[in-house]
């Protein structure tokens, strides 16, 4: 009866369906729809040409929630149809020593 309930169980978690990120073309879309599709996807692929013509992408997030342990949301940019930057955010590593504002100076 356990090997039953094991192989039913592995069988279970195999036929779970992975959910794919979605991919978008950045220059296609209204800065207000790539806005809005972050907003209900969470976390989307933007791909476009850079200003070599060279092709780029990244992954952006709706908030913090759909970054690791080790990043956390900021504002970065994308060229969109409609604008030459549009806001949205991406995560980028982080670590707490980035937040210490204090500089030590020499004493003399």
């Amino acid at each position: 009866m356990k090997k039953l309930l094991l192989v039913t169980a592995g069988l279970a978690l195999l036929a779970t369906e992975a959910q794919a990120i979605s991919r978008y073309n950045s220059t296609s879309m209204s800065c207000d729809r790539i806005k809005a599709t972050v907003r209900a996807q969470g976390a989307v692929i933007l791909r476009w040409r850079g200003n070599s013509g060279i092709q780029r992408y990244a992954r952006f997030v709706q908030d913090g929630r759909f970054c690791s342990g080790s990043e956390r949301a900021e504002w970065s940019y994308v060229p969109s149809a409609d604008r030459k930057s549009c806001m949205v955010r991406e995560c980028k590593y982080w670590s707490p020593d980035d937040d210490i504002i204090l500089r030590f100076g020499s004493r003399d």
